[in-house]
């Protein structure tokens, strides 16, 4: 039987490529990640991570080592081969907290895994795509810019654009950056508008009745799934949830307004791979295309959300994301890329990757 003997957390800055810009005074430029390593007594290593950008969603960080410090009695000593299991106990133990128990319970997948020398996708359900069609995010800056950076990611064989929409408060602007976008694609890629919550139904509605006519999906405009659910009413548009999805019940709530034709799961809302897995499940049998994600992050959790995606039905799979590829520096050297619009997950067992721990230097917590 393996037993985790030692706990290590870093926190080290990310440096996305470009400066996001959001709605309602958002933005995402340098953020700090957290990376977990749980050690056994059998010399494996499993990896975590999490990162939380400022001011978004209710996590935070520096609130992942005090939570980790809470759970040491829970972990320290304890099978870390079937997660779920011990993160029942740690639910016990410290109720809440999500995106904090988001990078333990990645890491107890990945020893798992390593124990069972398999891939996580064949422990999430069984792989059942080669590659994942990714989207590209695009920062909201000026109209013709937006159009630009689409062209640029269109010839490197993305077909699906995240448009960042509502920074500047000009909802005119943001019909342009709609339109803009479409005409540099083209008819049948997939072009959606993404608010992160920073529009009022009234701005949403304004801005997707007037490009209705263009085949373009809504995200997120509102902070509440009513709010969204009026948009999509107003405007006949497929509306994507993000934010407001996290937990079963608002899962239900949007299905029931019939407001969910798409939406995020993202590793760290949920609380991991383990609750995820739950949430792309019930998704399967609502019908909803499915984002599988993470809110930010390197090559950890990048790998951990391309073994869920690569284990989900592909006719529900929207698309996933390469959170590593956003960012600086790189944290596994074996970490997959984009090639073509499309990725794959590691082969490795576990997630597959193996962080530098020269990179990471020395860890800022260290239980046992």
């Amino acid at each position: 039987m393996t037993r985790i003997t030692r706990i290590s957390l870093w926190h080290l800055p990310l440096t996305s490529h470009t400066a996001y810009y959001m709605a309602d005074g958002k933005t995402c430029d340098t953020v700090e990640t957290v990376v977990l390593a749980l050690d056994t007594d059998t010399g494996l290593t499993g990896w975590g991570e999490v990162c939380p950008i400022p001011h978004y969603l209710p996590a935070y960080a520096r609130g992942v080592a005090p939570a980790l410090t809470e759970l040491a009695p829970v972990l320290l000593g304890a099978d870390p081969v079937g997660p779920e299991a011990l993160m029942a106990t740690a639910d016990r133990h410290l109720p809440g907290h999500p995106y904090a128990k988001s990078a333990i319970d990645i890491a107890l997948w990945d020893l798992t895994g390593q124990a069972a020398n398999l891939p996580l996708h064949a422990l999430l359900g069984g792989r059942q795509a080669e590659t994942m069609p990714l989207y590209h995010s695009i920062t909201c800056v000026a109209p013709e810019e937006m159009a630009r950076i689409a062209r640029e990611a269109l010839a490197e064989g993305i077909t699906q654009f995240q448009v960042k929409l509502g920074a500047d408060g000009d909802w005119q602007a943001d019909v342009a950056r709609l339109r803009l976008v479409r005409e540099a694609v083209g008819p049948g890629p997939l072009v959606y508008g993404d608010w992160n919550c920073g529009a009022t139904s009234l701005e949403a509605t304004r801005v997707g009745r007037a490009v209705a006519h263009l085949d373009i999906m809504l995200e997120q405009p509102c902070a509440t799934i009513e709010d969204c659910a009026r948009v999509r009413a107003a405007t006949g548009l497929p509306m994507k949830l993000d934010e407001t999805a996290h937990d079963t019940g608002s899962l239900l709530k949007g299905y029931a307004l019939g407001c969910m034709d798409a939406v995020a799961l993202k590793l760290s809302k949920f609380g991991g791979l383990s609750a995820t897995r739950r949430a792309r499940d019930l998704c399967l049998h609502l019908g909803a295309k499915m984002c599988i994600e993470d809110t930010w992050g390197s090559d950890i959790t990048t790998a951990a959300l391309l073994h869920l995606g690569a284990a989900t039905d592909p006719a529900r799979l929207l698309n996933v994301c390469d959170l590593s590829g956003y960012v600086a520096p790189r944290l596994a050297p074996d970490a997959p890329l984009r090639n073509a619009g499309r990725i794959a997950p590691p082969d490795g067992a576990g997630l597959g990757i193996a962080p530098d721990r020269d990179r990471l230097g020395a860890p800022d917590l260290i239980l046992e």
